[in-house]
């Protein structure tokens, strides 16, 4: 009898351990069984950090809300071209050489850059224009190779801000196109491409001024631009514009220049009209998509997204000081007035 009790205690015993280890996994799952290694990202573009830092809080702050948290689990990596060509492959070379895990990349010439220095590491695209038409990818279905991500159809779009300021100036000759020189720019061209070609249909003459976007250039573009009588001004798509949006609108209220911008933080910064994608959204999704490829997924199978919706935005504010009156047919489909 005495051994049988003896053998009692020792299953209860056994039993009491056996529920305290379970109680202590459950309390404390996946950190104390299996702890998250950290992350690199890295993260370049043409532009500037200070033009772009809006941009770069979107990213930061949808990956936090995905769990990934800078100094737990996530280090990000940053690299800025400071708007130099030149500097592209340098920047470009630099991520890879730390092999960090995803690189989100702004600008299409530094995708490209970075397409040609590796195969291996997956690249995440923030806004190019036409990624198929650049040899970015294959195809938006299944994009194939090491890069994904969102498209801002930029080329497309240049087109219909002409439209629009046809319609919002009708008797429209006239118009400036600020443009970046130097060769090997295709985001650049395709806009320009498809500008010129709604331009002709529209009979509207292009004049288009090459400014390598600091404040000495880009005063020079405004004095050719007022110097030839244009009647209005457009300026193209990419990172590096949105990098030194401030100063455009601050030099076309100088010249008293109406213009069609591309993204609505240049009427925020009190540009005249806006017409484009929401640029911060497209760096929320682009989260979407390390988040997806940290956790397995293959860049070669991830669909490049399109933007399914655009903005109109206006400011009365600023046509009233340079004596333009908005059209009832612009205004009323204006996603945002600004007053």
């Amino acid at each position: 009898m005495t051994e049988v009790k003896h053998q009692w205690r020792v299953v209860v015993k056994s039993l009491a351990l056996i529920s305290c280890a379970l109680l202590f996994a459950l309390c404390f799952p996946a950190e104390a069984q299996q702890p998250r290694k950290m992350v690199r990202v890295g993260y370049v573009e043409i532009g500037t950090y200070s033009g772009s830092a809006v941009l770069l809080q979107e990213f930061r702050q949808q990956m936090t809300n995905l769990g990934w948290i800078e100094g737990k689990n996530l280090s990000i990596e940053q690299r800025f071209a400071e708007g130099k060509p030149e500097r592209r492959a340098e920047v470009a070379a630099e991520l890879v050489r730390l092999n960090v895990d995803v690189i989100v990349a702004a600008g299409t010439g530094v995708i490209q850059a970075l397409k040609q220095t590796t195969a291996v590491i997956p690249i995440v695209m923030t806004t190019p224009g036409d990624p198929v038409g650049a040899g970015l990818i294959a195809n938006l279905a299944r994009p194939g190779g090491n890069i994904t991500g969102v498209s801002s159809f930029a080329p497309e779009l240049t087109g219909k801000r002409l439209e629009l300021l046809k319609e919002l100036i009708p008797k429209l000759r006239r118009v400036g196109v600020l443009a970046q020189p130097g060769t090997n720019r295709p985001g650049r061209d395709l806009q320009l491409k498809e500008i010129r070609a709604v331009s002709r249909a529209l009979e509207v003459k292009l004049q288009e001024i090459e400014t390598n976007l600091d404040p000495n250039t880009l005063e020079n573009a405004f004095q050719t631009a007022s110097r030839e009588h244009v009647d209005a001004i457009i300026t193209l798509s990419g990172p590096d514009f949105f990098a030194v949006r401030k100063p455009i609108v601050e030099l076309a209220a100088k010249y008293r220049l109406p213009a069609i911008y591309t993204e609505r933080d240049f009427a925020d910064e009190g540009g005249l009209i806006s017409y484009g994608v929401d640029r911060r959204d497209l760096y929320r999704r682009a989260a979407l998509y390390v988040d997806k490829i940290l956790k397995g997924a293959k860049p070669a199978e991830l669909p490049v997204e399109q933007p399914k919706k655009f903005e109109l935005v206006i400011n009365l504010k600023t046509a009233k000081q340079i004596g333009l009156t908005i059209p009832p047919s612009v205004l009323y489909r204006a996603d945002r007035v600004i007053k």
